[in-house]
Protein backbone atom coordinates (compact mmCIF):
# COMPACT_ATOMS: atom_id res chain seq x y z
CA UNK A 1 0.00 0.00 0.00
CA UNK A 2 1.36 3.65 -0.76
CA UNK A 3 1.66 6.03 1.87
CA UNK A 4 0.58 9.43 1.16
CA UNK A 5 2.53 11.71 3.56
CA UNK A 6 1.88 15.20 3.29
CA UNK A 7 4.36 17.86 3.53
CA UNK A 8 3.50 21.36 4.88
CA UNK A 9 4.93 24.45 6.59
CA UNK A 10 4.36 28.39 6.54
CA UNK A 11 6.42 30.45 4.44
CA UNK A 12 10.03 30.47 4.82
CA UNK A 13 10.35 27.69 7.04
CA UNK A 14 12.38 24.99 4.45
CA UNK A 15 9.39 22.93 2.80
CA UNK A 16 11.25 23.26 -0.52
CA UNK A 17 14.92 22.50 0.37
CA UNK A 18 13.35 19.55 2.81
CA UNK A 19 11.14 18.14 -0.27
CA UNK A 20 14.57 18.00 -2.31
CA UNK A 21 15.51 15.45 0.46
CA UNK A 22 12.67 13.16 0.25
CA UNK A 23 13.53 13.10 -3.60
CA UNK A 24 16.99 12.58 -2.98
CA UNK A 25 15.87 9.28 -0.68
CA UNK A 26 14.05 7.98 -3.59
CA UNK A 27 10.37 9.59 -2.97
CA UNK A 28 8.22 10.95 -5.47
CA UNK A 29 7.15 14.62 -4.69
CA UNK A 30 3.98 16.38 -5.96
CA UNK A 31 4.22 20.21 -5.55
CA UNK A 32 0.67 22.07 -5.40
CA UNK A 33 2.56 24.94 -6.15
CA UNK A 34 4.98 23.76 -9.21
CA UNK A 35 1.24 22.22 -10.10
CA UNK A 36 -0.08 25.54 -10.39
CA UNK A 37 2.33 26.86 -12.58
CA UNK A 38 2.27 24.36 -14.90
CA UNK A 39 -1.57 24.96 -15.27
CA UNK A 40 -0.78 28.59 -15.71
CA UNK A 41 1.44 27.80 -18.38
CA UNK A 42 0.75 28.05 -22.21
CA UNK A 43 -1.53 25.46 -23.41
CA UNK A 44 -1.87 24.63 -19.37
CA UNK A 45 -5.63 23.05 -18.28
CA UNK A 46 -6.03 26.66 -15.83
CA UNK A 47 -5.13 29.17 -19.02
CA UNK A 48 -8.33 28.85 -20.52
CA UNK A 49 -11.01 28.94 -17.70
CA UNK A 50 -9.24 31.77 -15.71
CA UNK A 51 -8.47 34.00 -18.45
CA UNK A 52 -12.62 33.19 -19.15
CA UNK A 53 -12.82 34.77 -16.42
CA UNK A 54 -9.91 37.14 -16.13
CA UNK A 55 -9.24 38.38 -19.33
CA UNK A 56 -6.25 41.16 -17.93
CA UNK A 57 -4.39 37.89 -16.63
CA UNK A 58 -3.70 36.42 -19.58
CA UNK A 59 0.19 37.42 -21.51
CA UNK A 60 1.88 35.93 -24.47
CA UNK A 61 -0.97 32.65 -24.12
CA UNK A 62 0.06 32.22 -20.35
CA UNK A 63 -1.84 32.95 -17.16
CA UNK A 64 0.29 35.88 -15.27
CA UNK A 65 0.68 35.44 -12.05
CA UNK A 66 1.47 39.77 -11.49
CA UNK A 67 -1.28 40.61 -13.46
CA UNK A 68 -3.70 37.83 -11.47
CA UNK A 69 -2.56 39.43 -7.95
CA UNK A 70 -3.08 42.63 -9.28
CA UNK A 71 -6.71 41.43 -9.87
CA UNK A 72 -7.40 40.19 -6.32
CA UNK A 73 -5.98 42.91 -4.53
CA UNK A 74 -8.85 44.52 -5.98
CA UNK A 75 -11.18 42.71 -4.84
CA UNK A 76 -11.31 40.13 -2.40
CA UNK A 77 -14.18 38.44 -3.69
CA UNK A 78 -12.14 37.37 -6.99
CA UNK A 79 -10.15 34.99 -4.71
CA UNK A 80 -12.86 32.81 -3.92
CA UNK A 81 -13.61 32.88 -7.83
CA UNK A 82 -10.22 31.90 -8.74
CA UNK A 83 -9.86 28.83 -6.34
CA UNK A 84 -13.46 27.68 -7.71
CA UNK A 85 -11.41 27.23 -10.89
CA UNK A 86 -8.02 26.35 -10.09
CA UNK A 87 -8.51 23.82 -7.24
CA UNK A 88 -10.07 21.14 -8.96
CA UNK A 89 -7.45 21.33 -11.90
CA UNK A 90 -5.17 21.16 -8.96
CA UNK A 91 -6.48 18.29 -7.17
CA UNK A 92 -6.77 16.19 -10.67
CA UNK A 93 -3.01 16.83 -10.94
CA UNK A 94 -2.20 15.42 -7.90
CA UNK A 95 -4.92 12.58 -8.79
CA UNK A 96 -2.66 11.35 -11.39
CA UNK A 97 0.17 11.98 -9.74
CA UNK A 98 -0.84 9.41 -7.29
CA UNK A 99 -1.63 7.40 -9.50
CA UNK A 100 1.38 7.40 -11.66
CA UNK A 101 3.17 6.50 -8.63
CA UNK A 102 0.79 3.89 -7.29
CA UNK A 103 3.55 1.79 -6.95
CA UNK A 104 5.57 3.93 -5.16
CA UNK A 105 5.77 2.65 -1.00
CA UNK A 106 5.57 6.77 -0.02
CA UNK A 107 4.34 9.44 -2.57
CA UNK A 108 4.93 12.88 -0.59
CA UNK A 109 2.61 15.75 -1.30
CA UNK A 110 3.77 18.72 -1.15
CA UNK A 111 0.74 21.13 0.44
CA UNK A 112 1.55 24.75 1.34
CA UNK A 113 -1.89 25.14 2.70
CA UNK A 114 -2.49 21.38 3.71
CA UNK A 115 -4.15 22.34 6.92
CA UNK A 116 -5.80 25.49 6.25
CA UNK A 117 -7.47 23.38 3.18
CA UNK A 118 -8.57 20.66 5.29
CA UNK A 119 -6.29 18.29 3.14
CA UNK A 120 -4.92 16.39 5.87
CA UNK A 121 -8.02 14.02 6.02
CA UNK A 122 -6.70 12.69 2.50
CA UNK A 123 -3.08 11.81 3.84
CA UNK A 124 -1.88 9.07 6.14
CA UNK A 125 0.67 11.28 8.00
CA UNK A 126 1.54 14.92 7.69
CA UNK A 127 5.10 16.20 8.26
CA UNK A 128 5.06 20.08 9.14
CA UNK A 129 8.22 21.65 8.44
CA UNK A 130 9.79 24.32 11.53
CA UNK A 131 12.28 26.80 12.51
CA UNK A 132 12.19 29.77 14.60
CA UNK A 133 10.42 32.97 13.91
CA UNK A 134 13.60 34.53 13.55
CA UNK A 135 14.99 32.50 11.25
CA UNK A 136 11.81 32.24 8.99
CA UNK A 137 11.76 35.68 8.60
CA UNK A 138 15.55 36.45 7.86
CA UNK A 139 14.95 33.49 5.62
CA UNK A 140 11.64 35.53 3.69
CA UNK A 141 12.94 38.76 4.02
CA UNK A 142 15.92 38.03 1.94
CA UNK A 143 13.63 36.92 -1.11
CA UNK A 144 13.71 39.38 -3.31
CA UNK A 145 10.69 42.20 -3.76
CA UNK A 146 9.76 40.81 -0.14
CA UNK A 147 8.47 43.30 1.96
CA UNK A 148 7.44 43.18 5.84
CA UNK A 149 3.59 44.05 4.38
CA UNK A 150 3.69 41.19 2.29
CA UNK A 151 4.99 39.07 4.78
CA UNK A 152 2.40 40.03 7.04
CA UNK A 153 -0.12 39.69 4.73
CA UNK A 154 1.00 35.61 3.73
CA UNK A 155 1.59 34.99 7.52
CA UNK A 156 -2.42 36.09 8.20
CA UNK A 157 -3.50 33.41 5.55
CA UNK A 158 -1.40 30.96 7.10
CA UNK A 159 -2.32 28.68 9.97
CA UNK A 160 0.27 29.50 13.04
CA UNK A 161 2.94 27.11 12.69
CA UNK A 162 2.62 26.28 16.76
CA UNK A 163 -1.38 25.38 15.48
CA UNK A 164 0.71 23.32 12.51
CA UNK A 165 3.39 21.44 14.54
CA UNK A 166 0.83 20.18 17.27
CA UNK A 167 -1.31 18.66 14.66
CA UNK A 168 1.52 16.94 13.09
CA UNK A 169 2.71 13.49 12.83
CA UNK A 170 6.11 14.66 12.35
CA UNK A 171 7.88 17.83 13.19
CA UNK A 172 10.97 18.15 10.96
CA UNK A 173 13.31 20.99 12.09
CA UNK A 174 15.09 22.82 9.65
CA UNK A 175 17.35 25.05 11.49
CA UNK A 176 20.11 23.29 10.34
CA UNK A 177 20.62 21.20 7.40
CA UNK A 178 21.90 18.24 8.88
CA UNK A 179 19.04 18.09 11.59
CA UNK A 180 16.46 18.16 8.39
CA UNK A 181 18.37 15.53 6.72
CA UNK A 182 18.61 13.40 9.87
CA UNK A 183 14.59 13.23 10.72
CA UNK A 184 13.36 13.35 7.08
CA UNK A 185 15.42 9.79 6.99
CA UNK A 186 13.85 9.01 10.66
CA UNK A 187 10.58 9.45 8.99
CA UNK A 188 11.29 7.12 5.69
CA UNK A 189 12.54 4.43 7.47
CA UNK A 190 9.92 4.51 9.94
CA UNK A 191 7.38 4.74 7.60
CA UNK A 192 8.44 1.47 5.42
CA UNK A 193 9.17 -0.02 8.64
CA UNK A 194 5.00 -0.43 9.34
CA UNK A 195 4.80 -1.62 5.65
Amino acid sequence: MTFLLGLTGSIGMGKSTTAQMFRDLGCPVWDADEAVHRLYSPNGAAVQPVSAEFPTALIDGRIDRNALKAILAGDPQMLTRLEAIVHPLVAADREGFIADHAAERIIVLDIPLLFENGYETQMNGVAVVSTGAKTQRERVMARPGMTAETLALILSRQMPDAEKRERADWVIPTDTLDGAKAAVLRIVKEIKAHA
